[in-house]
């Protein structure tokens, strides 16, 4: 386990770093099934920003880093572990166009709360929705 999980670090860490050297304007991050808990902070670094797909980590947090970076457009947390989330800081993002938050297991509130503030597609499981299908 601790293995997978230092090649894991080793693999997001060369991403993040192919990522801010790039200087794309079309910055995209893909960190998907990378064992991830909690962002690298050299993300915080990628103001230019506009798609980050963490999808099937171990996130039970939300990674709110992102909220700070000002044309992000796509969020993809999609498999992860994500109870709440900071829906007030998502809905002032000014570039945010979509967060994928599907087979997460967000509470209650997090699902009444979102749909009147937000300005953006926010994809979510039916409550009680477990994965998807093999």
């Amino acid at each position: 386990m601790l293995k997978k999980m230092g090649e894991a670090v080793a693999r997001v860490a060369r991403k993040v770093n192919e990522t801010v050297e790039s200087g794309s304007d079309t910055l995209e991050l893909r960190l998907e099934g990378n064992f991830l808990h909690r962002l690298p902070s050299e993300v915080s670094a990628l103001q230019h920003l506009k798609a980050i797909d963490l999808s099937r980590n171990q996130f039970q947090d939300f990674p709110e880093p992102l909220t700070a970076l000002p044309v992000l457009e796509t969020i993809n947390l999609e498999e992860n572990e994500i109870v709440d989330v900071p829906v007030e800081k998502l809905a002032a993002m000014p570039a945010l166009r979509s967060i994928n938050l599907r087979f997460n297991p967000l509470n209650a509130e997090v699902r009444v709360i979102a749909p009147p503030l937000i300005k953006f597609d926010m994809l979510m499981s039916p409550e009680g929705a477990r994965g998807p299908l093999p």
